[in-house]
Formats: C-alpha cells, sequence, structure tokens
C-alpha cells in the first residue's frame, strides 16, 4: 500500500539456559571471559562413544522455572530447557501478570530433533521378546499398554510452543518451526511478520534443544562430525582454525520477548535492539550450489535488503561456525559472496567455540550472544582461533572481545542440508 508505513519490531527481553552459564549475566561474562562450556561429558557413561566431549548445562533445575511443577513429567529435557528460558525471558522483559492482553501475545518456538531415546520403548521391545527374536503379533495386544499414556507428549516438536504458552497465557499466534539450525531465527522472522501484520502486540521466540544422549552423539557423528581431539576439551571445538576437525555437541536455549516499538515505548519497556530485517533461504539442488553456500549467499542478502542497509553499514558477524572443515570453507564462501572484500575486515564470531553444536537450541543461545553484544558493546572472541585458515580468510575475532564501533549485526545459521536463515539487528 502507497505511503504505508511499516511496523518497527524490537526485542525487549532475553533469557539464557546454556552451558557457560543460566541468566544473561553469566552468559555474558562467560563470553567475556573467554570461559568456554565444554567439557567431559558427566551427565553420561562415556565409553564406546565416538567423544567424550560435550557442552552441559549444569545446577539446572527445570521446576525452579514453571509455574506448575507437574508438568515436568511430560516434559523431555530439550523442553525443560526452553520453557525455562521463556520464563527468564519474560521476567527480563518486565512482563508481569495481567499486563499484555493474552490474545495479542503470542508464541512462535523452534524445536530440533527431539528423538525417542531407546530406554524408552526397551519394556514394551522386552514383552515381544521370542525365541525366534521379536514377535510383531504381541505388540498390540500386550506390549502397548506398557507405554505411559502421555510418552509421546515428551517427543513432539510443537510441546514447547505449547508449554511456553500456558504457563504464560499467552493466547494469540502460535506456531512451531522444525529446521534445525536455522528454527531460531526462522521463528524470529515468523514473529516479526505476525506484528507487523497486526496479528499480535507481542511475542515470545525461542528454541531450546539437547543432544547430551548416546543416540544423538551417534548420530552427530555420523551426519556432521565430531572433533576427535581427546586431550583437552575447552580446545576441540574450533570454528575457522585450521586445524578444526569437527564439532562438539551441547544443549541449551534461549528465548525473547519480540513486540511492536510502540508498544515497547508505550510501556517504558528496556529495548536491546530493532529488527531491521530477516532472511532465509537453501541451497538447492547440485553440488555447485551447496559448496557456494547458495541458501545462505541468499538469506543474508534478503537480510540485507529487507533491513534497508548495505553490507557496509554491518558492524560484525555472529557466525554458523560449525567447525568442521568442509561447513566452515562454505560459510566463508558465502560471507565473500555477500561482503565481498569486507568479509576480511568485519569482525566474525563464532559461539559454539564456547557452547557447542544442538541445533535448534544453539541457533537461539546464538542470537542472544548477538542481542548482549549489542546492548553491552563488545563482540566476544571466537575460542581456539589460532591458525587462520587461507580457505576462509575471515576477520575472526580472536584473543578477547572486542569493542564494537559499530552496532549493527548480522547473525546467521545455515544446516547441513544447506538450509539457512539470517537476521539483521541494530541497537537503539
Amino acid at each position: 500500500m502507497a505511503g504505508h508505513k511499516q511496523t518497527r519490531v524490537v526485542v525487549t527481553g532475553v533469557g539464557v539456559v546454556s552451558p557457560i552459564g543460566i541468566g544473561n549475566d553469566r552468559f555474558w561474562q562467560s563470553l567475556l571471559q573467554n570461559q568456554s562450556g565444554i567439557d567431559y561429558l558427566q551427565s553420561i557413561p562415556t565409553d564406546g562413544l565416538p567423544s567424550a566431549f560435550g557442552a552441559e548445562v549444569r545446577d539446572f533445575n527445570p521446576v525452579d522455572f514453571l509455574r506448575d511443577k507437574k508438568y515436568v513429567k511430560v516434559m523431555c529435557r530439550d523442553i525443560q530447557l526452553g520453557v525455562a528460558s521463556s520464563s527468564l525471558a519474560v521476567r527480563d522483559a518486565g512482563i508481569s501478570d495481567g499486563l499484555l492482553d493474552p490474545d495479542r501475545f503470542g508464541v512462535v518456538f523452534g524445536a530440533g530433533r527431539m528423538t525417542c531415546h531407546p530406554q524408552e520403548l526397551a519394556a514394551i521391545v522386552e514383552v515381544c521378546r521370542s525365541s525366534e527374536g521379536f514377535d510383531p503379533d504381541k505388540w498390540g495386544s500386550e506390549a502397548v499398554g506398557r507405554i505411559a499414556p502421555l510418552w509421546l507428549l515428551r517427543q513432539l516438536p510443537n510441546m514447547p510452543a505449547s508449554h511456553v504458552s500456558i504457563d504464560h497465557n499467552a493466547r494469540g499466534p502460535n506456531n512451531t518451526i522444525t529446521c534445525r539450525d536455522a528454527s531460531a531465527l526462522l521463528a524470529l522472522a515468523e514473529a516479526v511478520r505476525v506484528i507487523q501484520a497486526g496479528r499480535a502486540d507481542a511475542m515470545i521466540v525461542g528454541a531450546g534443544s539437547s543432544n547430551i544422549h548416546p543416540v544423538d552423539i551417534a548420530k552427530f557423528h555420523s551426519f556432521e562430525g565430531l572433533s576427535r581431539r581427546a586431550d583437552d576439551p575447552s580446545r576441540a571445538c574450533r570454528p575457522f582454525d585450521f586445524e578444526r576437525d569437527g564439532t562438539v555437541v551441547g544443549e541449551g536455549a534461549a528465548s525473547f520477548i519480540v513486540e511492536s516499538y510502540e508498544h515497547a515505548v508505550r510501556r517504558g519497556a528496556e529495548i536491546y535492539a530493532e529488527v531491521l530485517g530477516t532472511g532465509a533461504g537453501c541451497d538447492g539442488r547440485g553440488v555447485a550450489n551447496e559448496s557456494a553456500g547458495v541458501g545462505l549467499i541468499r538469506a543474508m542478502e534478503s537480510a540485507i535488503g529487507a533491513a534497508g542497509i548495505t553490507a557496509g553499514d554491518v558492524g560484525h558477524i555472529n557466525a554458523q561456525g560449525k567447525s568442521t572443515q568442509p561447513d566452515d570453507i562454505v560459510e566463508s564462501r558465502a560471507y565473500h559472496r555477500v561482503f565481498g572484500d569486507l568479509a576480511m575486515r568485519i569482525p566474525v564470531t563464532a559461539l559454539k567455540s564456547y557452547i557447542g553444536h544442538f541445533d535448534a537450541g544453539a541457533g537461539a543461545v546464538e542470537l542472544a550472544g548477538t542481542l548482549l553484544s549489542l546492548k553491552n558493546g563488545y563482540v566476544p572472541a571466537t575460542l581456539n582461533y589460532e591458525f587462520p585458515d587461507p580457505r576462509c580468510r575471515l576477520n575472526v575475532a580472536r584473543g578477547e572481545a572486542q569493542r564494537l564501533h559499530n552496532r549493527t549485526a548480522i547473525t546467521v545459521n545455515r544446516t547441513a542440508m544447506g538450509q539457512s536463515a539470517a537476521a539483521v539487528l541494530r541497537a537503539l
């Protein structure tokens, strides 16, 4: 519509549950102090696993963050982390009961692969065991009754959004994004569209995941590639470093309160940043597209175009930085296509060097890192970046946190299949 002024959308609350701290202050201080959350796994036995390293959330009790403790029994770890982060974000945004119109307060949440772990079906498999192996005839008549009636609710990807909505009486638009690494940024993009369409005043956005389980670790090693290092856990994840040899599993979540600028100002909220633009893309068919990171290129170009800025206006990049040889090279190529020679000057940070890799939840925690960077005026260093890879040629921040001279950032995520998302944010 000619002359229509687009609604401005801002972030007013951040909540983090991460391997380097629960809560914004602990999380941010760990980033400033180069404190890695990657260590030897403590919650599970590591015999026979391809890696004994992981980034675990320690000292976490989900009941500390829930209005109704009874829901814990139908929450897997992923859901617990996500719901806890939403409570922290709501509190950080200063949203008390009854402050918002519940019908104009919505939720869009990202979810990863909340897999059913083998021990949860062990009882029914045992019932079907026979001298000849597995007797399927017993499945319906005897075995199914051994499953807890609400068992499936622990794994359904829409349950984080459901629990968050119930916990905070957010009765407005509600959706779930299941696009692994890109989920959190895609959720942010949808929340922006919902608010700009006038369907809600505020949205809870976020994602949470936990990959600290033998099944998930085996999957990651098969499809993503885990580091083979066995000496020092904190040095295992090395985004863009020449000696990187794989990623490290982790867990965590982050949530955000996203609302229209007018609504935030009217209620006197503190604003972290404005969401200037979002974008998405996918590599599509062909080795050439995949190796060039075409999906990531499209996502960044779309976000920058929607923001109404140029590539030269970007102050820093919060990268996917998976720490595998091929993925980091593909990502670097995309930066060079979008930013040209500026790709060698714009500071790049890769927070998986602190928190490990846990698809949807990692993207959310990285977005939290971007927002706190913009608020505090520093970009965290990338850990373990010691030997620059000449195939990447990026200005990777290292050593210690660098003061920002430009408080506009782009944050990106890309899945192993090339699905990509990007968001441009600016501190106000």
